[in-house]
């Protein structure tokens, strides 16, 4: 599986976990939980987010400075005594403050909860309902407290340590969530109903989708598919976790299974194309994927299908059959700029910069505001020759307040675009910010003969020797040795041109170059047998230094 694809899966995921909420009524007995108090998660999952975003917060409440609420059995309970029923004036008035907290009279409910517990401390609910009292009031420590005792009073209960994870997630606590979350979850089997451990187990798959914990997000997810069998989001989700587990294999069944009730699922067949992938069989992925394009609705989703088809054909090697698909893909869908854009990027490795010049045209056509498709369409541009609008286009991208990577391409192709129309002030200036954000050798070559055109012979060898460390190709030797030459450095320029002549003696201009060093240090006979290797060679400046 590619890395795009991997951050696309996990987005997926992501975006499909639902956040855990606290419970918003009290139960009047430990025999009546939480199952009517949770709202049921959706579970719809968009086909591609645009990209990787961390899970969602459980719902906001304010922010507290108090520490994570530890595990409920790091908080002993007060010695108790004996438990005695709730009397019947206790029970009007617990059921007075659950009324009061559902209308969302705060202080009232607190009020009442906590007279209950000064009464009867050993009984849980008070316990219970002073804690969501307190967290719907944004006293996270307080609330921390009230459940703790109400797990130490009520081991066997669930909401306890469902609301300590709740809380310690608000608190940014993730780890101390996932043990929590846990717990409820192995409480709540057998004893809560279907919705209700479903929402324990979909807050316990947020927290290991978080972690990234895909085996045990595997795990959970199976109990929620054992719980809802007819869901196919669940069982979608799923073979997600299982393929981020490695488990791909062991997903396929999952994925067909969700496709035969939903022919048309988009994302269900760019995941089956990706496991065919992982075990390196492209060309059935190839064959899913036509599968999956006869069988969608729409131009839109049969473009998206087409435009991973071309990613899979490009990665094989087949450049010409992945121009074709993602062509087709512009042609489905001729408002999607991406497909557009990844046809220019195809065309571009073929060698055809006519067509991705088009191709990239119609992408900054149909989203102006995108300064990457803007700086793509410039890049074409300077290879083109078309020195003036690229460097247009690149201003242009530079203003559309673009990505550091892309900023730095921008002023890549904005200084070499202004070094070929002999402006190299701006040239210079332009190189050097894409330099500071992104270091290439390409860059700094082009930041050294900008230099040197400036006759700053200095600052010309310091950028040309860094191009020559990040990759010393002989073109940025050869500039180096010229700019070093100019410095005067002449035995560090001799060092560079005698190891350019000793891997290609047929390189007239290395040769020359190097009898021009042997001159200047006064060692004439050298320097002689250098200009004339290179007059030999053709080289006509030789010839005139030898005369």
């Amino acid at each position: 599986m590619t890395q795009r694809n991997l951050k696309v899966l996990l987005g997926l995921l992501l975006a499909a976990a639902p956040a855990a909420s606290a419970q918003t009524l009290v139960d009047t007995s430990a025999a009546i939980s939480i199952q009517n108090t949770l709202a049921q998660p959706g579970t719809g999952i968009p086909a591609r987010p645009p990209r990787l975003t961390p899970p969602a917060a459980p719902e906001a409440a304010p922010a507290s400075a108090a520490p994570a609420a530890a595990p409920a059995s790091a908080t002993p309970a007060a010695s108790l005594p004996p438990v005695t029923p709730l009397t019947p004036a206790q029970q009007g008035a617990l059921r007075q403050a659950q009324e009061a907290l559902g209308a969302g009279n705060l202080s009232q409910a607190r009020a009442l909860f906590e007279g209950l517990v000064a009464q009867n401390y050993a009984q849980p609910e008070p316990h219970f309902g002073l804690g969501l009292t307190l967290l719907a009031q944004g006293n996270l420590r307080g609330a921390a407290f009230e459940f703790s005792q109400l797990a130490a009073l009520a081991p066997t209960r669930f909401e306890a340590p469902y609301n300590l994870g709740v809380i310690a997630g608000r608190e940014g606590q993730y780890a101390d969530a996932l043990k929590l979350y846990g717990q409820a979850a192995a409480l709540a089997r057998g004893q809560a109903g279907p919705a209700t451990e479903r929402q324990i187990l979909e807050a316990l798959a947020a927290e290991q989708t978080r972690a990234r914990d895909f085996a045990g997000l595997s795990a959970t997810l199976t109990q929620v598919v054992a719980l809802d069998p007819g869901d196919p989001d669940a069982a979608f989700r799923l073979a997600q976790a299982q393929v981020l587990a490695g488990q791909g294999v062991s997903a396929l069944p999952g994925v067909y299974a969700v496709l035969q009730r939903q022919p048309a699922r988009v994302d269900a067949a760019l995941l089956l194309a990706d496991i065919y992938l992982g075990q390196r069989l492209p060309d059935r992925a190839v064959r899913e994927l036509d599968a999956a394009a006869g069988r969608v609705k729409t131009g839109a989703d049969r473009a998206t299908l087409l435009l991973r088809k071309a990613d899979v054909l490009a990665a094989s090697g087949d450049a010409r059959a992945a121009v074709l698909a993602a062509q087709s893909a512009a042609q489905q869908d001729p408002r999607n700029a991406a497909a557009f854009a990844r046809l220019g990027e195809l065309r571009v490795l073929r060698g055809d910069h006519p067509g991705a010049l088009n191709a990239y045209g119609q992408a900054a056509r149909l989203a102006p505001r995108d300064a990457g498709y803007r700086t793509a369409l410039a890049a074409v541009r300077l290879t083109l020759g078309q020195t003036a609008q690229a460097g247009r286009d690149a201003a242009q991208a530079l203003r559309l307040t673009p990505d550091p990577a892309t900023l730095a391409r921008a002023q890549f192709v904005q200084g070499v675009a202004a070094y070929r129309q002999g402006q190299y002030p701006q040239a210079r200036a332009a190189l050097r910010s894409s330099a500071a954000a992104r270091p290439s050798a390409e860059t700094y070559l082009w930041l050294g003969l900008s230099a040197y055109a400036m006759k700053d012979y200095a600052g010309a060898a310091g950028a040309l020797g860094t191009s020559v460390k990040l990759d010393p190709t002989p073109t940025a030797r050869q500039n180096l040795a010229s700019a070093l030459l100019a410095a005067a450095r002449y035995p560090e320029a001799e060092a560079v041109l005698r190891g350019l002549v000793g891997e290609n003696a047929k390189n007239g201009e290395a040769w020359y170059l190097l009898g021009l060093t042997q001159r200047a240090q006064s060692r004439e006979g050298e320097a002689r047998q250098a200009l004339k290797t290179a007059s030999n060679l053709g080289h006509s400046r030789a010839k005139a230094a030898l005369k």
